[in-house]
């Protein structure tokens, strides 16, 4: 699968993880050549606590596009080191 923003592909593996409808790519699948520091946070009551990156693609910025559970829970330990993406990305087989 393949993770598309602006044209340019963000991420790309075969071994991706859906959780909730969302498709959890490994974290060294992302190009970081197009992600930038957030200070966003977010909290799931089983997942753990979310960090966030941007996007910056091609001179233009999509905030908190892509999020991550550093410590996830143990219900969802699949998705350690794993990242996905926000509405307006992209995902295609």
């Amino acid at each position: 699968m393949k993770a598309i923003w602006n044209g340019v592909t963000i991420a790309e593996s075969d071994d991706i993880v859906t959780l909730e409808g969302n498709h959890y790519f490994p974290r060294e699948s992302l190009k970081d050549q197009y992600t930038t520091f957030s200070n966003h946070r977010s909290g799931c009551v089983w997942k753990g606590q979310a960090h966030w990156l941007s996007l910056f693609v091609n001179g233009d910025m999509k905030p908190d596009a892509v999020w991550f559970y550093p410590e996830p829970t143990d219900a969802a330990k699949e998705i350690k080191g794993r990242v996905a993406f926000m509405p307006g990305v992209d995902i295609v087989d």
